[in-house]
Protein backbone atom coordinates (compact mmCIF):
# COMPACT_ATOMS: atom_id res chain seq x y z
CA UNK A 1 0.00 0.00 0.00
CA UNK A 2 1.40 3.40 -0.96
CA UNK A 3 1.98 5.97 1.75
CA UNK A 4 -0.86 8.56 1.66
CA UNK A 5 1.57 11.15 3.07
CA UNK A 6 3.24 11.12 -0.33
CA UNK A 7 0.21 12.68 -2.00
CA UNK A 8 -1.50 14.44 0.94
CA UNK A 9 -1.66 18.22 0.86
CA UNK A 10 1.88 19.29 1.81
CA UNK A 11 0.79 21.63 4.62
CA UNK A 12 -0.71 18.64 6.47
CA UNK A 13 2.50 16.61 6.64
CA UNK A 14 4.02 18.51 9.54
CA UNK A 15 0.74 19.61 11.13
CA UNK A 16 0.28 18.40 14.72
CA UNK A 17 -3.41 17.94 15.57
CA UNK A 18 -4.90 19.92 18.45
CA UNK A 19 -4.70 17.98 21.71
CA UNK A 20 -7.62 18.74 24.05
CA UNK A 21 -7.68 18.34 27.82
CA UNK A 22 -7.64 14.70 28.90
CA UNK A 23 -11.18 13.30 29.31
CA UNK A 24 -12.29 11.95 32.69
CA UNK A 25 -13.28 8.62 31.10
CA UNK A 26 -9.77 8.10 29.69
CA UNK A 27 -8.13 8.79 33.04
CA UNK A 28 -10.51 6.45 34.85
CA UNK A 29 -9.86 3.66 32.35
CA UNK A 30 -6.09 4.11 32.17
CA UNK A 31 -5.44 4.51 35.91
CA UNK A 32 -8.16 2.31 37.32
CA UNK A 33 -9.87 5.18 39.13
CA UNK A 34 -13.57 5.76 39.64
CA UNK A 35 -14.87 8.49 37.34
CA UNK A 36 -16.67 10.26 40.16
CA UNK A 37 -13.37 10.53 42.08
CA UNK A 38 -11.73 12.49 39.26
CA UNK A 39 -11.91 16.25 38.85
CA UNK A 40 -11.15 17.89 35.54
CA UNK A 41 -9.68 21.40 35.74
CA UNK A 42 -8.08 21.32 32.32
CA UNK A 43 -10.46 22.73 29.71
CA UNK A 44 -12.00 25.88 31.21
CA UNK A 45 -15.42 24.26 31.50
CA UNK A 46 -18.28 25.42 33.71
CA UNK A 47 -18.15 23.41 36.98
CA UNK A 48 -21.84 24.18 37.63
CA UNK A 49 -22.82 22.32 34.49
CA UNK A 50 -25.36 23.64 31.99
CA UNK A 51 -28.29 25.88 32.79
CA UNK A 52 -31.26 23.84 34.07
CA UNK A 53 -33.37 25.74 31.54
CA UNK A 54 -31.04 24.56 28.78
CA UNK A 55 -31.31 20.95 29.95
CA UNK A 56 -35.10 21.20 29.92
CA UNK A 57 -35.08 22.67 26.41
CA UNK A 58 -32.72 19.98 25.12
CA UNK A 59 -34.82 17.16 26.56
CA UNK A 60 -37.90 18.69 24.92
CA UNK A 61 -36.06 18.80 21.57
CA UNK A 62 -34.97 15.15 21.60
CA UNK A 63 -38.17 13.62 20.13
CA UNK A 64 -37.72 15.78 17.04
CA UNK A 65 -34.23 14.65 16.09
CA UNK A 66 -35.57 12.63 13.16
CA UNK A 67 -36.09 16.02 11.47
CA UNK A 68 -33.16 18.08 10.17
CA UNK A 69 -32.43 21.16 12.28
CA UNK A 70 -33.21 24.67 11.11
CA UNK A 71 -30.26 25.18 8.78
CA UNK A 72 -30.53 28.93 9.08
CA UNK A 73 -30.79 28.89 12.89
CA UNK A 74 -33.61 31.44 12.74
CA UNK A 75 -34.67 31.46 16.42
CA UNK A 76 -31.16 31.36 17.87
CA UNK A 77 -29.68 33.89 15.45
CA UNK A 78 -32.55 36.30 16.11
CA UNK A 79 -32.15 35.92 19.86
CA UNK A 80 -28.40 36.57 19.64
CA UNK A 81 -28.97 39.56 17.37
CA UNK A 82 -31.54 41.01 19.75
CA UNK A 83 -29.19 40.53 22.71
CA UNK A 84 -26.51 42.65 21.03
CA UNK A 85 -28.74 45.10 19.15
CA UNK A 86 -27.70 43.71 15.78
CA UNK A 87 -29.59 42.14 12.87
CA UNK A 88 -29.92 38.43 12.19
CA UNK A 89 -27.80 39.04 9.09
CA UNK A 90 -24.88 39.86 11.42
CA UNK A 91 -24.92 36.44 13.13
CA UNK A 92 -23.18 33.28 11.89
CA UNK A 93 -23.60 30.07 13.89
CA UNK A 94 -20.71 27.66 14.26
CA UNK A 95 -20.01 24.15 15.47
CA UNK A 96 -18.30 25.82 18.40
CA UNK A 97 -16.63 29.18 17.84
CA UNK A 98 -13.70 27.12 16.53
CA UNK A 99 -15.67 26.61 13.32
CA UNK A 100 -15.88 30.38 12.87
CA UNK A 101 -12.06 30.40 12.74
CA UNK A 102 -12.27 27.79 9.99
CA UNK A 103 -14.98 29.68 8.09
CA UNK A 104 -12.84 32.83 8.06
CA UNK A 105 -9.96 30.76 6.74
CA UNK A 106 -12.07 29.19 3.99
CA UNK A 107 -13.32 32.63 3.03
CA UNK A 108 -10.14 34.68 3.01
CA UNK A 109 -6.94 32.61 3.19
CA UNK A 110 -4.88 31.21 0.36
CA UNK A 111 -1.34 29.74 0.29
CA UNK A 112 1.31 32.36 1.01
CA UNK A 113 -0.99 34.68 2.96
CA UNK A 114 -0.07 35.73 6.50
CA UNK A 115 -1.98 35.50 9.76
CA UNK A 116 -0.78 37.61 12.69
CA UNK A 117 -1.18 36.23 16.23
CA UNK A 118 0.33 36.76 19.68
CA UNK A 119 3.11 34.36 20.61
CA UNK A 120 1.15 32.64 23.38
CA UNK A 121 -2.34 32.82 21.90
CA UNK A 122 -4.78 29.95 21.27
CA UNK A 123 -2.90 27.36 19.21
CA UNK A 124 -5.84 26.68 16.87
CA UNK A 125 -5.23 29.97 15.03
CA UNK A 126 -1.90 28.65 13.79
CA UNK A 127 -3.33 25.20 13.06
CA UNK A 128 -6.05 26.69 10.87
CA UNK A 129 -3.63 29.02 9.08
CA UNK A 130 -1.40 26.05 8.30
CA UNK A 131 -4.38 24.07 7.07
CA UNK A 132 -5.01 26.71 4.41
CA UNK A 133 -1.34 27.05 3.46
CA UNK A 134 -0.95 30.45 5.14
CA UNK A 135 2.03 31.51 7.23
CA UNK A 136 1.62 32.45 10.89
CA UNK A 137 3.46 35.52 12.16
CA UNK A 138 3.84 35.19 15.93
CA UNK A 139 4.39 38.49 17.73
CA UNK A 140 6.09 38.56 21.14
CA UNK A 141 3.73 39.21 24.05
CA UNK A 142 5.67 40.71 26.99
CA UNK A 143 3.98 39.79 30.24
CA UNK A 144 1.91 37.27 28.26
CA UNK A 145 -0.38 40.06 27.05
CA UNK A 146 -1.05 40.95 23.40
CA UNK A 147 1.24 43.77 22.24
CA UNK A 148 -1.19 45.37 19.80
CA UNK A 149 1.27 48.05 18.70
CA UNK A 150 3.77 45.35 17.73
CA UNK A 151 1.02 43.34 16.03
CA UNK A 152 0.11 46.40 13.97
CA UNK A 153 3.79 46.81 13.08
CA UNK A 154 3.77 43.19 11.81
CA UNK A 155 1.13 43.88 9.15
CA UNK A 156 2.41 43.50 5.59
CA UNK A 157 0.86 43.39 2.14
CA UNK A 158 0.37 39.63 2.69
CA UNK A 159 -1.51 39.95 5.97
CA UNK A 160 -5.10 38.74 5.67
CA UNK A 161 -6.15 37.95 9.24
CA UNK A 162 -5.23 39.11 12.74
CA UNK A 163 -6.45 37.22 15.80
CA UNK A 164 -6.91 38.93 19.16
CA UNK A 165 -8.04 36.64 21.98
CA UNK A 166 -9.45 38.81 24.74
CA UNK A 167 -9.15 37.53 27.44
CA UNK A 168 -6.41 35.39 25.98
CA UNK A 169 -6.21 31.63 26.31
CA UNK A 170 -4.00 30.24 27.88
CA UNK A 171 -2.66 33.34 29.67
CA UNK A 172 -5.90 34.98 30.89
CA UNK A 173 -4.61 38.47 30.05
CA UNK A 174 -6.76 41.32 28.73
CA UNK A 175 -6.15 44.28 26.42
CA UNK A 176 -8.22 47.39 27.04
CA UNK A 177 -10.37 49.65 24.89
CA UNK A 178 -7.71 52.32 24.33
CA UNK A 179 -5.17 49.79 23.06
CA UNK A 180 -7.77 48.24 20.76
CA UNK A 181 -8.85 51.63 19.41
CA UNK A 182 -5.25 52.62 18.67
CA UNK A 183 -4.68 49.28 16.97
CA UNK A 184 -7.83 49.44 14.85
CA UNK A 185 -6.83 52.90 13.60
CA UNK A 186 -3.76 51.26 12.01
CA UNK A 187 -5.38 48.21 10.42
CA UNK A 188 -5.89 48.39 6.62
CA UNK A 189 -9.42 47.81 5.35
CA UNK A 190 -8.51 44.60 3.53
CA UNK A 191 -7.29 42.87 6.72
CA UNK A 192 -9.83 40.86 8.74
CA UNK A 193 -9.55 41.33 12.51
CA UNK A 194 -10.99 38.46 14.56
CA UNK A 195 -11.72 39.16 18.21
CA UNK A 196 -11.97 35.83 20.04
CA UNK A 197 -14.10 36.59 23.09
CA UNK A 198 -14.87 33.13 24.47
CA UNK A 199 -14.52 34.48 28.02
CA UNK A 200 -16.28 37.80 27.39
CA UNK A 201 -19.09 37.16 29.89
CA UNK A 202 -16.65 36.79 32.79
CA UNK A 203 -15.52 40.43 32.47
CA UNK A 204 -16.83 43.27 34.61
CA UNK A 205 -16.29 46.02 32.01
CA UNK A 206 -15.45 44.38 28.67
CA UNK A 207 -14.12 46.42 25.74
CA UNK A 208 -16.80 47.22 23.17
CA UNK A 209 -15.63 45.47 20.01
CA UNK A 210 -19.15 45.23 18.58
CA UNK A 211 -18.95 48.91 17.70
CA UNK A 212 -16.61 47.93 14.86
CA UNK A 213 -19.25 45.52 13.58
CA UNK A 214 -21.84 48.31 13.67
CA UNK A 215 -19.40 50.62 11.87
CA UNK A 216 -19.05 48.07 9.06
CA UNK A 217 -15.37 47.36 9.68
CA UNK A 218 -13.93 44.04 8.48
CA UNK A 219 -14.20 42.52 11.94
CA UNK A 220 -15.50 39.21 13.28
CA UNK A 221 -16.32 38.97 16.99
CA UNK A 222 -16.42 35.34 18.14
CA UNK A 223 -18.41 34.19 21.16
CA UNK A 224 -19.31 30.74 22.48
CA UNK A 225 -21.83 28.85 24.59
CA UNK A 226 -19.07 26.51 25.84
CA UNK A 227 -17.88 28.57 28.78
CA UNK A 228 -20.22 30.59 30.98
CA UNK A 229 -23.32 28.80 29.63
CA UNK A 230 -21.72 25.40 30.25
CA UNK A 231 -22.60 23.84 26.89
CA UNK A 232 -19.13 22.76 25.72
CA UNK A 233 -20.34 19.28 24.78
CA UNK A 234 -22.89 20.67 22.33
CA UNK A 235 -20.28 22.50 20.20
CA UNK A 236 -22.20 25.70 19.57
CA UNK A 237 -20.76 29.18 19.08
CA UNK A 238 -21.21 32.17 16.82
CA UNK A 239 -19.56 35.02 14.99
CA UNK A 240 -20.81 38.60 14.81
CA UNK A 241 -19.80 40.55 11.71
CA UNK A 242 -21.02 43.25 9.32
CA UNK A 243 -23.66 41.81 6.97
CA UNK A 244 -21.46 41.67 3.81
CA UNK A 245 -18.70 39.83 5.67
CA UNK A 246 -21.14 37.53 7.46
CA UNK A 247 -22.75 36.64 4.12
CA UNK A 248 -19.38 35.39 2.86
CA UNK A 249 -18.88 33.25 5.97
CA UNK A 250 -22.35 31.77 5.47
CA UNK A 251 -21.27 30.56 2.02
CA UNK A 252 -18.38 28.62 3.59
CA UNK A 253 -20.56 27.03 6.26
CA UNK A 254 -21.64 23.39 6.10
CA UNK A 255 -25.42 22.85 5.91
CA UNK A 256 -26.93 22.06 9.34
CA UNK A 257 -23.64 22.80 11.15
CA UNK A 258 -25.57 23.68 14.33
CA UNK A 259 -27.63 20.67 15.39
CA UNK A 260 -31.18 20.87 16.75
CA UNK A 261 -30.27 19.92 20.35
CA UNK A 262 -27.49 22.52 20.39
CA UNK A 263 -29.74 25.25 19.06
CA UNK A 264 -32.45 24.47 21.62
CA UNK A 265 -30.00 24.40 24.52
CA UNK A 266 -28.19 27.54 23.45
CA UNK A 267 -31.42 29.48 23.01
CA UNK A 268 -32.56 28.63 26.54
CA UNK A 269 -29.10 29.22 28.05
CA UNK A 270 -28.83 32.64 26.43
CA UNK A 271 -31.76 33.86 28.50
CA UNK A 272 -30.77 32.29 31.81
CA UNK A 273 -29.14 35.29 33.47
CA UNK A 274 -29.28 33.70 36.93
CA UNK A 275 -27.09 30.77 35.85
CA UNK A 276 -24.56 33.10 34.24
CA UNK A 277 -24.46 35.32 37.32
CA UNK A 278 -23.88 32.35 39.62
CA UNK A 279 -21.13 31.10 37.31
CA UNK A 280 -19.42 34.50 37.43
CA UNK A 281 -19.62 34.52 41.23
CA UNK A 282 -18.04 31.11 41.72
CA UNK A 283 -15.44 31.92 39.07
CA UNK A 284 -14.41 35.15 40.81
CA UNK A 285 -14.29 33.39 44.18
CA UNK A 286 -12.36 30.42 42.84
CA UNK A 287 -9.90 32.45 40.79
CA UNK A 288 -9.12 34.65 43.80
CA UNK A 289 -8.60 31.55 45.92
CA UNK A 290 -6.26 29.90 43.41
CA UNK A 291 -4.22 33.05 42.85
CA UNK A 292 -3.98 33.64 46.60
CA UNK A 293 -2.80 30.08 47.13
CA UNK A 294 -0.19 30.39 44.39
CA UNK A 295 1.09 33.56 46.01
CA UNK A 296 1.35 31.87 49.41
CA UNK A 297 3.22 28.98 47.79
CA UNK A 298 5.67 31.37 46.16
CA UNK A 299 4.63 30.33 42.65
CA UNK A 300 4.70 32.78 39.77
CA UNK A 301 1.33 33.10 38.05
CA UNK A 302 -0.31 35.35 35.46
CA UNK A 303 -3.20 37.36 36.97
CA UNK A 304 -6.25 36.22 35.03
CA UNK A 305 -9.46 37.80 33.76
CA UNK A 306 -10.91 34.43 32.69
CA UNK A 307 -11.96 31.17 34.39
CA UNK A 308 -8.45 29.71 34.57
CA UNK A 309 -4.99 30.65 35.83
CA UNK A 310 -1.58 30.01 34.26
CA UNK A 311 0.97 29.09 36.95
CA UNK A 312 4.68 28.28 36.82
CA UNK A 313 5.50 24.99 38.55
CA UNK A 314 8.96 24.01 37.25
CA UNK A 315 8.46 20.86 35.18
CA UNK A 316 4.93 21.25 33.83
CA UNK A 317 4.79 17.78 32.29
CA UNK A 318 5.93 16.09 35.51
CA UNK A 319 3.46 18.03 37.63
CA UNK A 320 0.65 17.27 35.18
CA UNK A 321 1.43 13.52 35.23
CA UNK A 322 1.76 13.37 39.02
CA UNK A 323 -1.50 15.24 39.58
CA UNK A 324 -3.22 13.07 36.99
CA UNK A 325 -2.39 9.95 38.99
CA UNK A 326 -4.28 11.37 41.95
CA UNK A 327 -7.35 12.02 39.79
CA UNK A 328 -6.82 15.77 39.28
CA UNK A 329 -6.61 16.73 35.61
CA UNK A 330 -4.91 20.04 34.77
CA UNK A 331 -3.34 21.19 31.52
CA UNK A 332 0.37 21.00 30.70
CA UNK A 333 1.56 23.90 28.54
CA UNK A 334 4.44 22.46 26.52
CA UNK A 335 2.29 22.77 23.40
CA UNK A 336 2.35 26.54 23.94
CA UNK A 337 6.14 26.58 24.38
CA UNK A 338 5.63 26.98 28.13
CA UNK A 339 7.09 23.71 29.50
CA UNK A 340 7.45 25.10 33.04
CA UNK A 341 3.80 26.08 33.34
CA UNK A 342 0.41 24.47 33.81
CA UNK A 343 -3.05 25.96 33.33
CA UNK A 344 -5.67 25.28 35.98
CA UNK A 345 -9.35 25.91 35.35
CA UNK A 346 -11.52 27.31 38.13
CA UNK A 347 -13.78 24.64 39.61
CA UNK A 348 -16.11 24.54 42.57
CA UNK A 349 -14.48 25.58 45.83
CA UNK A 350 -14.29 21.94 46.88
CA UNK A 351 -12.48 21.10 43.63
CA UNK A 352 -10.19 24.14 43.93
CA UNK A 353 -9.14 23.18 47.47
CA UNK A 354 -8.43 19.60 46.46
CA UNK A 355 -6.41 20.83 43.49
CA UNK A 356 -4.22 23.03 45.69
CA UNK A 357 -3.72 20.23 48.24
CA UNK A 358 -2.62 17.85 45.48
CA UNK A 359 -0.40 20.50 43.86
CA UNK A 360 1.38 21.12 47.18
CA UNK A 361 1.93 17.39 47.69
CA UNK A 362 3.21 16.89 44.16
CA UNK A 363 5.60 19.84 44.26
CA UNK A 364 6.99 18.71 47.62
CA UNK A 365 7.46 15.16 46.32
CA UNK A 366 9.15 16.35 43.12
CA UNK A 367 11.42 18.65 45.10
CA UNK A 368 12.56 15.73 47.25
CA UNK A 369 13.17 13.51 44.22
CA UNK A 370 15.33 16.15 42.53
CA UNK A 371 17.56 16.32 45.60
CA UNK A 372 18.35 12.59 45.49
Amino acid sequence: MSDPNAFANPQLRELVPYEPGKPIEDVARELGLEADEIIKLASNENPLGPSPKAVQAMVAAVPGVNIYPDGGGWKLRNAIAKRFDLGMENVVLGNGSNEIIELVGHSFLKPGDEVVVAEHAFVVYKLMATLFGANTVEVADPGFAHDLDAMADAITSRTREIFIANPNNPTGTLVGSDEIERFMDRVPEEVIVIFDEAYHEFLQNPPDTLKYVREGRNVVVMRTFSKIQGLAGLRIGYGLAPAPLAAILQKARQPFNANAIAQAGALAALGDEAHQTRTREITDEGRNYLQGAFGEMGLEFVPSFANFVLVKVGDGDAVFEAMLRTGVIVRAMRGYQLPEWIRISVGTMQQNRRCIEVLKEVLARLLVSTKH
